[in-house]
């Protein structure tokens, strides 16, 4: 497909964008781009298309791109001089409520959408590098080799940063459940 993008066939850059404008999307917002997202990823692909000459030939596509997006959010975030809010990546992150089949439990759906909005508030107290490794190791689906070549790390770098992530993650959530349940922040 690069190949064809660059020989100038401009339908093969738009079948990429077709194909990755989701993930950079969400990779975009769970970064913290909040209501900029869309402007990040239009930029992102637009860096991408002219940096295509060093795009190294039988790599993915994917972390490549995407690592362009973690960049591309990082100037943003920090032009704008704001922090975003663990609500506004909810909103962004998750599509509007699913109409809830008869047959679902409505306490199950309800007890879902409250993990996912705690995991998100808790990501949001995570350092920018366990932040960005989680988001790509399991938002975003990629596997640990494409993580490493996303985030421009070794793996053993993102093995152990998303071990430490992945333990103050328990203890944040462990923390939000037993003040959840009255106590006191055990």
């Amino acid at each position: 497909m690069i190949a064809r993008v660059r020989a100038g066939e401009a339908e093969a850059y738009a079948e990429l964008v077709r194909a990755f404008t989701g993930v950079a999307l969400r990779a975009a917002t769970a970064l913290g781009a909040g209501p900029d997202a869309e402007d990040v990823v239009q930029q992102s692909f637009f860096k991408a298309y002219r940096a295509l000459g060093r795009f190294r030939d039988g790599s993915s596509f994917k972390p490549w791109l995407l690592s362009i997006v973690a960049n591309e959010t990082r100037n943003t975030v920090r032009s704008a001089a704001r922090q975003r809010s663990a609500v506004g990546r909810e909103a962004a992150l998750t599509e509007p409520d699913p109409l809830i089949p008869p047959s679902a439990d409505p306490a199950a759906a309800a007890v879902a959408r409250e993990r996912s909005a705690a995991l998100l508030a808790a990501l949001d107290h995570l350092s920018e590098d366990h932040r960005r490794v989680v988001t790509y190791r399991y938002l975003l689906e990629l596997d640990e080799a494409e993580t490493a070549e996303a985030l421009g790390w070794p793996r053993g770098t993102v093995k152990s940063r998303l071990n430490r992530a992945l333990r103050k993650l328990e203890r944040l959530l462990g923390e939000e459940r037993g003040l959840s349940e009255g106590g006191e922040g055990r």
